[in-house]
């Protein structure tokens, strides 16, 4: 699929997906989706990123430490470099490690656990992390996300 998180429209949603889109029903009152496709919401400028870009599947975590971190810590720089006022979802220990790179006077920063199965609930739920966003969007005279697929 090539998103973070996404997946075709007819597969499964994996348990990260899923809690994401309970947060989103539980923070904005959208309705739970049919389908995992996040294309929308890169269409809107939601950039969904691991900080390892491919998997062995089954296996997570699998292509750690191969080179992809480095791949991913460049493009963080080169984003905060040529833009201001990113907002950052931070989510889980991997993606909090690349705070180093990001300046917080220019950006934003919205950090939670990971929203898997095993995560979710150490502060994943209830970050309400889309409607913060979308108030940081609107107060940067900016569109909110529209976060329903």
């Amino acid at each position: 699929m090539g998103l973070c998180f996404s997946v075709e429209k007819g597969v499964k949603f994996p348990s990260s997906l899923r809690n994401i889109f309970l947060e989103i029903e539980h923070d904005l009152g959208c309705n739970f989706p049919s389908h995992g496709n996040l294309e929308k919401w890169a269409y809107q400028g939601v950039l969904l990123m691991n900080t390892v870009l491919t998997v062995r599947k089954g296996h997570p975590n699998s292509h750690a430490k191969k080179g992809w971190e480095l791949f991913t810590d460049a493009a963080i720089r080169v984003l905060v470099q040529r833009r201001s006022g990113i907002i950052f979802l931070l989510w889980g220990n991997q993606a909090q490690e690349k705070l180093r790179l990001i300046n917080r006077t220019c950006h934003h920063i919205l950090k939670a656990a990971h929203p898997s199965g095993v995560s979710a609930y150490r502060g994943f739920f209830n970050c309400r992390h889309f409607s913060k966003a979308n108030q940081i969007l609107i107060d940067q005279g900016l569109l909110p996300i529209d976060w329903q697929l």
